[in-house]
């Protein structure tokens, strides 16, 4: 669609400059910033840059410029990002709650190694019956 006078720019500037905008304001997220957010402003992100990559996944089918398929990659990563942040958050709230409590689930306990988590607790090796106590003691 050319304009009346002839040039090659569209009819509709303002709206052209919008969606330019628009795919602009998403840049790259730094984790830093995000730490600072609440988890329903990084659910909200997501939702937005889910909706980002869609439209740049369309733009791809369609023949979009080679600018929006470069940018698909780093809105990928923003998504990792983002989920990323909101996990750790997770995991953070999930340890308060569970702190001070006699049990706690399994990913919140401490890795270590298989063998050293089927080990006896050292109170438990050198835990001595009465009657050996009394040997010792006496002989």
């Amino acid at each position: 669609a050319q304009a009346l006078d002839g040039s090659d720019a569209p009819r509709n500037t303002s709206r052209a400059l919008l969606r330019v905008a628009e795919t602009s304001k998403m840049a790259k997220v730094k984790a830093f910033e995000l730490r600072s957010k609440t988890s329903k402003e990084l659910l909200k992100e997501l939702d937005d840059m889910k909706a980002e990559l869609a439209q740049l996944r369309v733009a791809k089918v369609s023949g979009g410029a080679a600018s929006k398929l470069a940018k698909i990659k780093i809105v990928r990563k923003s998504i990792a990002r983002i989920l990323t942040v909101y996990n750790q958050k997770q995991k953070v709230e999930a340890r308060k709650q569970y702190a001070g409590k006699k049990y706690m689930p399994l990913d919140l306990r401490p890795k270590k190694t298989r063998k050293i988590r089927r080990a006896l607790k050292t109170e438990q090796k050198y835990a001595k019956t009465q009657r050996t106590k009394t040997r010792e003691q006496n002989f």
